[in-house]
């Protein structure tokens, strides 16, 4: 469903159709998911999201409909994730690898062909600072434009360029210290994986066509 819809269902909802009310969450519930998957962890998603929808709905009378109803929508949940943080007054724990499975298989970007490749991207996305992973995941993962990315994140067009262009240089940098490290690894056990440190669960080494796959997610920008 493009923006013009998601929107009109908003204004709908807004003036008190209850179906609009059911539709407009349906069409925006995996982006919203998403979202705040990727800036927290799978555990937390689904009440943050949930948070959203409850903030968004008390909030639809005023919608004015200046920007589309998912940017709108995008915008609370980042506040939502804002919040959590703060009142948390740490950092969130990093999910466990089940978790990031589970991440991986909801939230798989666009244009990595595989599952392997997702749950590669979302642990060097972890490493990747705040407000970069943002914008990263807003425009790349998402597919936001730069525009619409930008009112989300609250800051001007421009910044929102240099996060994403900052983000990807960074996961390029982490993706070829994996491929070094798998390098390293194979040629030690002569297998293609290698074992997490101090868990004993084995990973996918980032080998062939799961490297390209995210050095291309790492480095094709989206609309701008």
């Amino acid at each position: 469903m493009d923006d013009e819809q998601v929107t009109a269902l908003a204004v709908a909802a807004r003036a008190g159709d209850p179906s609009a009310v059911d539709a407009f969450i349906r069409a925006t519930q995996q982006d919203v998911w998403r979202f705040v998957a990727h800036l927290t962890d799978a555990q937390s998603a689904d009440d943050l999201a949930q948070e959203t929808y409850l903030r968004a709905l008390c909030s639809l009378s005023r919608f004015a409909g200046r920007s589309s109803a998912r940017t709108w929508l995008l915008s609370i949940a980042r506040r939502v994730v804002v919040d959590r943080y703060r009142a948390a007054s740490a950092r969130p724990r990093k999910a466990d690898l089940a978790d990031w499975e589970e991440t991986a298989e909801r939230c798989q970007p666009r244009g990595l062909p595989g599952f392997e490749e997702g749950v590669a991207l979302g642990d060097l996305l972890a490493g990747v600072p705040d407000e970069r992973r943002d914008a990263f995941v807003l425009t790349q993962v998402l597919g936001l434009p730069y525009a619409e990315a930008a009112q989300v994140a609250g800051c001007p067009v421009g910044t929102v360029r240099s996060r994403v262009a900052r983000a990807r240089g960074q996961l390029i940098t982490m993706l070829r210290a994996a491929e070094e490290d798998a390098e390293r690894t194979r040629g030690t056990t002569g297998e293609g994986s290698r074992e997490l440190k101090g868990s004993g669960v084995r990973q996918p080494s980032l080998t062939g066509a799961h490297a390209s796959g995210l050095r291309h997610a790492a480095t094709v920008g989206r609309r701008a």
